[in-house]
């Protein structure tokens, strides 16, 4: 390799770190938007003889917990406590925001109880999972690029704390009321879209756990009805947080409504679906059967299979 070959790689890497940096300081930057809108009516927390905003406390605590397992988990080079971090963080945030908000009522402790039980839930399959496979694909070319892999976990960080922003924004508001309809509606919502999730992933484990199944594709139970019933599933239940948290919001605080959108956008442009959807084509999209099933099974909504 030449010496001009080798400044160009060089000044490559350059940019390339310069580019990530960016990501990193644009998702504080959209973390401290959202967290300073929400603190609007919010209760703070006394430190250093400053009052500080509960929910500005919640977003740097999800940035803390994630570059502090970032940092090991590059060295060793593993992603195995990648979505166990997430999920931890999803438990800490809501029972940080409740400890630290006064005069708390029902709507606040249900919005902590049902984050933490969809946390828990999530976190500890996704954990066995990777453990029982041994790596998550996902990671492969990530993990060895230091800031690369650190844009991963700020990426986390941010994914937590604007996912549960509705919910945190209610918990820490001084604003107080009965639940209502609108509440009573969302925890119903919460509950079928925890379910649904639960079922899809218990079949689609299922079903890989069988030996006769290597290398297909699942087409059966919940997935002949939606190619990914367990994110439909997903957004169906922060679409119930956000109808329990929205009554007791108001002014700036319904930025924090932001959640379920963010949801459905990452699932549904970003990190999700396109994901995986690219990844099936490339390893079954020439065969007639999955073609088939592409055509007849919705991606997201669930239908009844033809």
């Amino acid at each position: 390799m030449s010496q001009s070959d080798t400044t160009d790689t060089q000044n490559s890497k350059k940019v390339n770190h310069g580019r990530m940096i960016l990501v990193i300081l644009i998702t504080l930057a959209v973390a401290a938007v959202i967290a300073l809108a929400g603190s609007q009516s919010g209760a703070t927390y006394p430190f250093a003889g400053m009052n500080i905003p509960v929910l500005v406390v919640c977003a740097a605590v999800s940035f803390a917990i994630n570059w502090m397992i970032f940092l090991p988990s590059w060295l060793a080079q593993t992603e195995h406590y990648f979505d166990l971090t997430g999920s931890l963080c999803f438990i800490t945030l809501a029972l940080l925001a409740l400890n630290l908000s006064p005069n708390q009522d029902l709507r606040a402790i249900i919005l902590t109880l049902i984050i933490c039980i969809w946390a828990a839930r999530l976190g500890s399959f996704l954990f066995l999972r990777v453990r029982q496979d041994g790596s998550d694909g996902r990671f492969d070319a990530i993990k060895p690029g230091f800031t690369r892999f650190l844009v991963t976990w700020s990426i986390q960080a941010l994914w937590v704390f604007v996912t549960s922003a509705a919910a945190l924004t209610a918990i820490s508001s001084t604003q107080r009321a009965p639940l209502e309809t609108v509440a009573y509606i969302g925890i119903v919502l919460w509950a079928a879209g925890f379910l649904l999730e639960i079922v899809a992933d218990r079949q689609k484990r299922r079903f890989k756990a069988n030996p006769a199944n290597e290398g297909r594709f699942i087409s059966s139970g919940l997935w002949a009805w939606s190619r990914h019933p367990n994110y439909f599933g997903e957004i169906l239940l922060w679409l119930g947080v956000a109808m329990v948290a929205a009554p007791v919001l108001s002014g700036w605080q319904l930025v924090s409504l932001i959640s379920p959108v963010f949801v459905v956008l990452l699932l549904t442009r970003v990190s999700g679906i396109p994901l995986l959807e690219a990844r099936s084509d490339k390893r079954w999209g020439s065969e007639p059967e999955y073609q088939s099933y592409k055509q007849n099974t919705p991606v997201l909504i669930p239908r009844p299979p033809k």
